[in-house]
């Protein structure tokens, strides 16, 4: 059966306009659209005030971004993290810490008592976010893209898993638990990442 011109036209149309919308958003397993990119720059938090942080910001920096939580065999790694901030920041390190509960209730506490926590117990000054879900169906859009579609994709296993992101906003390097924020593996590949020049700011038209 033959179908006329115009109508052909306009099914090729919608077919179209289905495959656009397709590719702007990427569904979870519970059907939430997760946006499709490149870059964790895409991508908004909220502090531990209940502010949006959006990682745009930090364009140019690097990230190591860390699901963390106050009861875990892996908390004092907060020390750690903290130094790290300290010597690196002024060429460009921003820690991320992203609270979760996910594993064992080791976060159950409030965000105001994450935040008191953690400035009180191990003088933490680099950005802290709110709660939130890093593992399961109803994860994160953020912890979607890391563990599915980044460079270093994976489930969460536990707490304070650490994901290095370049200054292009692209996952370079992906560290287990078990790594210390301080061990070589960690300081060799934060080194290369600082070491890359800043990407250029788009062409003005």
């Amino acid at each position: 059966m033959h179908l006329p011109r115009r109508r052909l036209l306009n099914l090729s149309v919608a077919i179209l306009a289905v495959g656009l919308v397709i590719g702007v958003t990427s569904c979870g397993s519970r059907g939430e659209q997760v946006p499709v990119t490149t870059s964790v720059h895409g991508f908004t938090l909220d502090d531990i005030k209940g502010k949006p942080h959006p990682l745009a910001q930090y364009q140019g920096k690097v990230l190591l971004i860390v699901n963390v939580a106050s009861k875990c065999g892996y908390t004092g790694q907060y020390s750690a993290l903290q130094a790290l901030y300290e010597k690196y920041r002024e060429r460009g390190l921003v820690i991320i810490g992203v609270p979760s509960n996910d594993f064992l209730w080791q976060e159950s506490g409030s965000n105001a008592e994450i935040a008191t926590f953690c400035s009180t117990t191990y003088g933490v000054s680099f950005p802290m976010m709110a709660k939130v879900v890093v593992t399961g169906d109803e994860r994160h859009p953020l912890y979607w893209y890391l563990t599915r579609d980044s460079a270093r994709p994976g489930k969460i296993g536990w707490n304070f898993t650490k994901f290095l992101v370049g200054r292009d906003g692209t996952v370079v390097e992906r560290f287990a638990p078990s790594v210390t924020p301080d061990a070589a593996p960690v300081s060799t590949a934060l080194e290369l990442a600082l070491s890359a020049a800043p990407a250029e700011p788009p062409a003005q038209p």
